[in-house]
């Protein structure tokens, strides 16, 4: 199982960054895909995650209605849209692939996102 991250920089509260992560090594569409993110000092956090059966998703509360995350199965790639962004949104994002929720859960090596106030 490889995950690769992409798409993170330094951005401008109020801007969009879409964050890519490109897997490779497993069959993906039968997989859940999540990100997760870790501030500096704070515990990691799961930010979305998209199921592999009927693409439903699930957001913490603090994401609700500025980040999207999709998926598309014929690229192997799963996507986090992030809009209005807020300095608080600052920190390491890791992509995660698990088979289902009690499987094991492989990880990216996280992209830095970065927003400046």
């Amino acid at each position: 199982v490889q995950l690769v991250e992409s798409g993170g920089g330094l951005v401008q509260a109020g801007g969009s960054l879409r964050l890519s992560c490109a897997a490779s090594g497993f069959t993906f569409s039968n997989y859940i895909m999540s990100w997760y993110r870790q501030a500096p000092g704070k515990e990691r956090e799961l930010v979305a995650r998209i199921f592999s059966v009927g693409g439903s998703t699930n957001y913490v509360d603090s994401v609700k209605g500025r980040f999207t995350i999709s998926r598309d199965n014929a690229k192997n790639t799963v996507y986090l849209q992030m809009n209005s962004l807020k300095p608080e949104d600052t920190a390491v994002y890791y992509c995660t692939a698990r088979r289902t929720m009690v499987t094991i859960q492989f990880w990216g090596p996280g992209t830095q996102v970065t927003v400046s106030s």
